[in-house]
């Protein structure tokens, strides 16, 4: 079972994922095609209720053209 400080480390990231997709103005779908991810796990991830790996986050940061390293710069401020 998972924390409460992992749960809340989550739901930071899908917020941050959400920002840059939004940002981008990148659909669940047409993300979903850049990264090869399923858009329905997109969805997960930014509801923050999918761990994700490393290859996920390489895959996130493909989609969304930035490095992997700006998709976990939000724990800066954690």
């Amino acid at each position: 079972m998972i924390n409460e400080t992992s749960k809340i480390l989550l739901e930071q990231f899908g917020t941050h994922i959400r920002s840059i997709r939004v940002s981008k103005k990148l659909t669940y779908r047409k993300m979903a095609t850049q990264c090869n991810i399923d858009f329905s796990n997109l969805r997960k991830i930014e509801q923050g209720k999918l761990n994700v790996t490393l290859i996920t986050i390489l895959e996130l940061a493909k989609g969304l053209d930035v490095q992997a390293s700006e998709l976990l710069s939000y724990l800066n401020n954690v």
